[in-house]
């Protein structure tokens, strides 16, 4: 098979109704608590809305690592990976399934293959990639794992033949941490490669 990421600042005023014992060490200890107290909760609660989740793609258990020097990828164990002399100089990394003799899955990360200034540019960059003649569906918004977060990619599903055999392919495309381009492509024939594993391998992909 060739394969060509109030706490709001503000001073509430006195009420002319209060007491003057707030002005005691006592209550001024426990206003200080309760201004560190709220200040905690704006803080956990800006964390939680901006979705800084720092935390690296799943790798299932027992499956393997893809790695390079931006980007890593997991791959079932039924898949081996190529070294340097076995895989396209185009790929950074790659694993084949292989049945009978014959590779009918196939997973690879290539790194820096087009001038990108956005996620947008580098996924047509990927697109590039497919095959003439092949089924193509829109690019879809997703998310990869990153050192500061969630980081957005694109998606890209597509079909093709290949010697007899019909292909799924699927392309993670997007810009790593340095601002160069990345792919992870999966192709597989059909039945080959159940859509739950797929899935895991899309949620494994993390940015260093």
């Amino acid at each position: 098979m060739t394969i060509p990421t109030s706490a709001n600042g503000r001073t509430i005023p006195n009420s002319p109704n209060t007491p003057n014992t707030l002005d005691s060490g006592k209550a001024r200890r426990w206003r200080a608590a309760a201004a560190a107290c709220a200040a905690s909760a704006a803080v956990v609660a800006l964390v939680a809305g901006c979705g800084t989740d720092t935390t690296a793609g799943v790798v299932p258990e027992g499956w393997g690592t893809l790695r390079t020097s931006s980007v890593t990828v997991a791959h079932p164990p039924a898949f081996t990976p190529q070294g340097a002399g076995e895989r396209s100089e185009y790929n950074a990394a790659a694993a084949t399934l292989a049945e009978g003799g014959k590779d009918v899955g196939m997973i690879t990360v290539q790194l820096d293959f087009t001038n990108a200034d956005s996620v947008e540019e580098a996924a047509i960059g990927a697109e590039a990639g497919i095959a003439l003649g092949s089924t193509l569906g829109k690019q879809r918004e997703i998310e990869v794992a990153g050192p500061e977060g969630r980081t957005e990619a694109r998606r890209i599903d597509f079909e093709f033949t290949e010697k007899g055999s019909r292909i799924k392919g699927v392309i993670v495309a997007g810009l790593d941490s340095a601002n160069k381009s990345y792919a992870v492509r999966v192709d597989a024939a059909k039945g080959r490669l159940g859509d739950g594993d797929l899935t895991k391998i899309i949620d494994s992909i993390t940015l260093k």
